[in-house]
């Protein structure tokens, strides 16, 4: 069986486990179903996500044009305390900000290699947690737009992580923590433009994600310098393909790469 197509993040689906996808132009894979097989995966060419060519992919699927260019690839993506959509003010577009920033955004509590804080929009929970391997997940505040998540996001980080340690996500090198006594003694170091936001009524989320097999060192693909690869997929999670030998395979960080993958 062989598949062709763009990379983009695999789509999910909140189950026991969770349910992963790779959809093409014309046709899915249900990524759950290659465990335990030998996959290959060979690069064809590039294709920009945002202007469609066969160019370099520079940053998040897009060539480098686009990426400078393209409302989507904005720094506020990356920075959500630089949104300005609250004030009227066009960062590359206002309508496409507008729609994306001003709606209820949630800031969060996630452990996948440690605790950490992050901001998604709302209507993303879980997908966010499930694309960044956390096994566990709380809501701490849920507010109206992207700048209020921001600014609550760059306040907490001065007292937990706001990164993942990707090698130590994929290891399982992670210990439970109590999230809900975590969001207690963050409350106090909200901003005050956000307090009333405070969410203290909910509980813990939980993902299970399907792994047969944990990498001890893991040692991440890159195809655009092996151009193929081969090996038996033993285990997906976060957005990273787990296989036998300790190869991982980052799909989001490969997004606007077309490639074969042939079972």
């Amino acid at each position: 069986m062989v598949y062709t197509g763009v990379l983009t993040k695999m789509q999910t689906e909140f189950l026991e486990p969770i349910q992963y996808y790779l959809v093409f132009n014309n046709d899915f894979i249900n990524v759950n179903q290659l465990i335990n097989k030998t996959v290959s995966i060979k690069l064809i060419e590039h294709q920009c996500l945002g202007c469609g060519l066969d160019r370099p992919i520079y940053r998040q699927g897009f060539c480098r044009t686009c990426f400078f260019d393209k409302p989507m690839a904005g720094d506020w993506i990356m920075r959500p305390e630089l949104s300005t959509a609250h004030l009227g003010k066009e960062d590359r577009d206002l309508e496409y900000e507008k729609n994306v920033q001003l709606q209820p955004h949630i800031v969060y509590l996630a452990n996948s290699s440690n605790v950490k804080v992050g901001v998604t929009r709302k209507s993303q929970v879980p997908t966010r947690w499930i694309d960044q391997g956390a096994h566990e997940a709380i809501e701490i505040v849920e507010v109206p737009n992207r700048y209020l998540a921001g600014i609550t996001e760059v306040a907490l980080k001065d007292y937990v992580a706001d990164k993942t340690n990707w090698r130590n996500m994929l290891k399982n090198d992670v210990k439970d923590e109590d999230l809900t006594e975590w969001r207690s003694k963050l409350k106090n170091y909200i901003p005050e433009e956000a307090k009333d936001y405070f969410i203290d009524n909910n509980s813990e989320t939980h993902l299970h994600f399907p792994v047969e097999q944990y990498p001890e060192k893991p040692k991440s693909l890159n195809l655009n310098k092996s151009i193929k690869y081969q090996g038996k997929l033993v285990g997906i999670k976060g957005q990273y393909l787990i296989f036998e030998d300790n190869t991982v395979f980052n799909i989001r960080a490969n997004e606007g790469l077309v490639v074969e993958i042939a079972m």
